[in-house]
């Protein structure tokens, strides 16, 4: 990372890709912006070295809040899921409760700690295999939970087996802006090639549509931050979240025009949630 400092800015600069990653999110290289750690000790160190430009700004990071499992509620107009997410429940603990059939306030650690497993691992066709081996669960246990899953949320089973339906016939999925993922091995003879196909057909509207929603914000709140003069500077996107610059004596309107912006980029049935950050440091921030 110091190598890659450029000498007349004294910073660090990435590039963003736009075409390689199938589902339309941005990718970055030279450095890779978007892989900094995060989860280890060591990590956290790195991620501390990521300051604003001066004493007199400060970084604010800006994160959608499970706006995946938001988009997969609301595409597949699954009633109890956007229920939670109207009333802003925890979702994990109220699909926790749901599928262990326990009060709300009777969920363990452990039980919210499963739920959030299959709630992400879902979209990604998650088997009982792969869950047994994320959790402390047996395989038997894992599949009780999957099943469990299912009868909680059937419109959320229905959605995935109609966007598996929808790629054999038509040869694509699109995501909420209509942006086409083509899967050419949706027919495949080859069960294993057939099976990621069959889990890209869902899960790339999902992610796919994330990636629009956040472009949407990124063009809109550039265009305010243009219009006002601020002297705020967007400086990252990282899949669900941006990291700003931000004058001290602009943080007040900033923090509100950011958080306006990512909120109202598309109008779910659900909320989109937006957590703000902010620190003298992308650690702090985040």
């Amino acid at each position: 990372m110091p190598a890659q400092v450029n000498p007349n800015t004294q910073r660090v600069h990435t590039d963003y890709i736009q075409t390689v990653a199938a589902t339309g999110r941005l990718s970055s290289n030279n450095p890779n912006l978007q892989n900094i750690p995060i989860r280890t000790e060591r990590g956290r160190q790195v991620r501390k070295a990521f300051v604003p430009r001066n004493n007199d700004h400060v970084l604010v990071a800006a994160d959608y809040s499970q706006i995946e499992l938001r988009i997969i509620a609301a595409l597949s107009n699954e009633t109890a899921m956007m229920e939670a997410f109207n009333n802003g429940e925890d979702i994990h603990a109220t699909t926790a409760a749901k599928v262990f059939q326990v009060a709300l306030d009777d969920v363990t650690r452990e039980q919210r700690s499963h739920a959030k497993t299959v709630n992400f691992g879902i979209m990604y066709g998650v088997s009982a295999f792969g869950l047994s081996n994320q959790t402390n669960l047996t395989r038997s246990e894992s599949k009780e939970l999957i099943e469990a899953y299912y009868k909680t949320y059937p419109k959320l089973k229905a959605y995935m087996s109609a966007q598996v339906d929808f790629a054999r016939e038509n040869g694509f999925v699109q995501t909420v802006l209509g942006r086409r993922r083509y899967l050419k091995d949706i027919n495949s003879a080859n069960a294993i090639v057939r099976g990621a196909a069959e889990r890209n057909a869902v899960n790339a509207p999902i992610q796919g549509s994330a990636a629009d929603i956040i472009k949407i914000a990124m063009i809109n709140i550039y265009k305010k931050l243009n219009d006002g003069n601020y002297k705020t500077k967007m400086l990252l996107q990282v899949h669900d979240e941006l990291v700003f610059d931000v004058p001290k004596n602009e943080l007040d309107i900033i923090s509100k025009l950011i958080k306006h912006e990512m909120e109202n980029a598309f109008k779910l049935d659900v909320p989109l949630d937006v957590e703000l950050g902010v620190g003298d440091n992308w650690l702090e921030a985040h």
